[in-house]
């Protein structure tokens, strides 16, 4: 079973902002899913200051399941924050970061392992990779399709080349790794993956972009146009604390 117990193999950090309504269906597929592993994993649940009953709902399921951990931030801090919380606090070899909508079914974690059997240092899903694919599934608005195109086009320009999605979440870094550069995090808001990935890219990481299935789901609380322009402007300020020494070792 995947159960904790002896050195865990995968840690999963799932940041949580009132989503009281719809985390249940994916903690039961991804308990689901780790049981059938038969590998020691845990699941990090971190609620991020929410105002509904997130930590109700996940403190209810976690004492039916000792594995699933809810770790509780007093006040909202932002996406990047919660991660780096439940990062900080992961023991598995390797360390998956998934949304708690679901967008992304838990078994394309494999396709991220087999990236990092083959060298990488951390792999991150895309859709964009998966749009141009026949074999893969991606269930997106036209809107957001056409504006993340446009956004991950700037951010190329602005340092990170060559990685076609840096939004989609669902990551998964080698243990060493992912304390490495969440350590150094600076950024709380949606902007944390231009973050890690920049910095990662600095410091040598081999970085490797696989094409999964992903579904949009209702109620995402994103804002395309806002945070759009708040994430470009995390890209500046991160390009400016590089140059600034602000992560080094």
């Amino acid at each position: 079973m995947a159960i904790s117990g002896g050195t865990l193999r995968l840690s999963v950090v799932i940041p949580a902002y009132n989503e009281a309504g719809r985390i249940l269906p994916y903690l039961s597929a991804i308990t689901k899913y780790l049981e059938q592993r038969s590998a020691p994993s845990e699941i990090l649940v971190v609620d991020d200051g929410s105002t509904d009953h997130t930590a109700t709902v996940v403190r209810r399921f976690a004492g039916e399941t000792p594995w699933v951990h809810l770790v509780q931030l007093q006040r909202n801090t932002g996406k990047g924050g919660a991660v780096r919380t439940g990062v900080r606090a992961a023991k598995g070899l390797l360390v998956l970061i998934a949304d708690a909508d679901g967008a992304t079914p838990i078994a394309e974690i494999e396709r991220l392992e087999a990236a990092l059997v083959h060298g990488a240092d951390l792999a991150i899903g895309s859709r964009y990779l998966a749009s141009r694919n026949a074999q893969y599934r991606v269930e997106a608005r036209w809107h957001r399709s056409f504006f993340g195109n446009i956004f991950n086009w700037l951010i190329q320009q602005l340092g990170l080349r060559g990685i076609t999605d840096t939004q989609c979440g669902f990551k998964l870094f080698r243990q060493d790794v992912a304390q490495e550069l969440f350590s150094i995090g600076r950024i709380d808001g949606y902007g944390f993956d231009l973050e890690i990935l920049y910095v990662a890219r600095r410091r040598g990481f081999r970085i490797s972009e696989v094409p999964i299935n992903w579904a949009d789901q209702p109620g995402s609380k994103v804002r395309v146009f806002r945070d759009g322009l708040r994430m470009l402007t995390d890209m500046l300020r991160v390009r400016r604390n590089y140059s600034r020494g602000c992560y080094r070792a």
